[in-house]
């Protein structure tokens, strides 16, 4: 990866990674490196997600009972945890949604006033 390419990377606020792994973790059960790679993939590679954040993140939402994991093979043939959205972490996805979809509308009403 170019310097170029890792300035053009944003940092993620707090409380949005949750929110992105949430919405990963609607289209099926998958592994961590996968969510990952899901997120960069998405965001056309802005947004890259470190083992340092993903990993804690995963536990976070395990605890507050958002998603669940079983433990399986992933692609490579290597033991790993596939994490599944839970009902409560549907749910909780949807109150996330919108409470962004609020956010970011304030944010552009700052950014671009109307004039």
């Amino acid at each position: 990866m170019s310097t170029k390419e890792r300035a053009d990377r944003i940092e993620l606020l707090q409380g949005t990674l949750d929110l992105l792994i949430l919405r990963t973790l609607l289209l099926g059960p998958a592994h961590g490196h996968a969510i990952a790679k899901a997120i960069e993939f998405n965001s056309d590679d802005v947004l890259q997600v470190e083992q340092g954040s993903l990993y804690p993140a995963l536990h976070r939402l395990i605890k507050r009972g958002w998603i669940s994991f079983e433990d399986g093979t992933s692609e490579n043939n290597r033991r790993a945890k596939f994490y599944r959205l839970t009902p409560k972490g549907r749910r909780q996805l949807a109150a996330e949604t919108s409470k962004w979809d609020k956010l970011a509308a304030a944010i552009a009403r700052i950014l671009r006033p109307a004039e």
